[in-house]
């Protein structure tokens, strides 16, 4: 019932409502005019790119496999943090990184008819990069801003930097049916604003490397959800690839 972009728009136009009625009972101060330039690129690669990428390739990747796709963005953080701040990956976890990659590939290039490549699944590779920015982006901000303040004002900044995209959107929330709406309504407030609250908790108390851990539930609980839901069942070469993916982040979360 409405574009990918629309779907990204009204999500997190939900959540920024929903969080400014928190900013206000708690009187949150507004950002420094310094760290302005952060927020927006915090939200534009969290929010703007993560959303528009992630639902633009759910259009035909089913939930349960889009999420493991989007399960490898601890092995984008560990790229980034050995190539940029310093880190050094151990050779078993290069090899997790290159099982992950081939788990990817196997998602991307599987398909009903035969081995054809997957964009749809290409774009989801592409949030789980802009995941794994958002993560390691907002380091830095948590030594002066709350876990709150953080979410809050990314949320905020990537709603703006997604509203060019809402040409025609009134129409399509006038034409959608309720239980659309309620869905994307829950998507604003729970995984939108609630979620990103606690994951942002979790960021300022331990490292990104170790928080990434959190992350490896995440396919197994969109498989449930997907199953129950909306009668979801990812294809047999898609739960291969899956699975390699896991295995590939857990390797270098554990012996990389």
């Amino acid at each position: 019932e409405f574009s990918p972009y629309h779907v990204a728009l009204l999500r997190y136009g939900v959540a920024s409502v929903a969080l400014a009625v928190v900013a206000l009972a708690k009187r949150l101060p507004l950002p420094a005019v310094k760290d302005l330039p952060a927020f927006l690129l915090l939200g534009f690669v969290g929010f703007t790119v993560y959303n528009i990428a992630l639902n633009y390739g759910q259009v035909t990747v089913p939930a349960a496999t889009s999420s493991f796709i989007v399960a490898s963005a601890p092995i984008w953080m560990a790229i980034i943090a050995a190539l940029f701040l310093g880190e050094k990956l151990k050779p078993f976890g290069w090899f997790g990184i290159i099982l992950s990659f081939i788990g990817v590939g196997i998602i991307a290039l599987g398909s009903v008819g035969g081995i054809k490549l997957n964009v749809r699944a290409l774009a989801i590779l592409g949030a789980s990069m802009a995941s794994a920015l958002y993560s390691l982006g907002q380091k830095p901000l948590l030594k002066r801003y709350s876990p709150l303040q953080i979410v809050t004002y990314a949320i905020w900044c990537g709603t703006l930097l997604l509203m060019p995209f809402g040409g025609g959107v009134t129409e399509g929330i006038r034409n959608a049916s309720l239980s659309t709406m309620l869905s994307i309504i829950y998507m604003g407030v729970f995984p939108g604003a609630i979620g990103y609250i606690l994951w942002s908790m979790v960021l300022s108390r331990m490292p990104a490397s170790k928080a990434g851990v959190f992350l490896y539930m995440i396919p197994v609980i969109a498989l449930v959800i997907s199953w129950l839901w909306i009668g979801e069942i990812p294809s047999l070469i898609s739960a291969l690839g899956g699975v390699l993916i896991v295995a590939g982040v857990i390797t270098v979360n554990t012996a990389g």
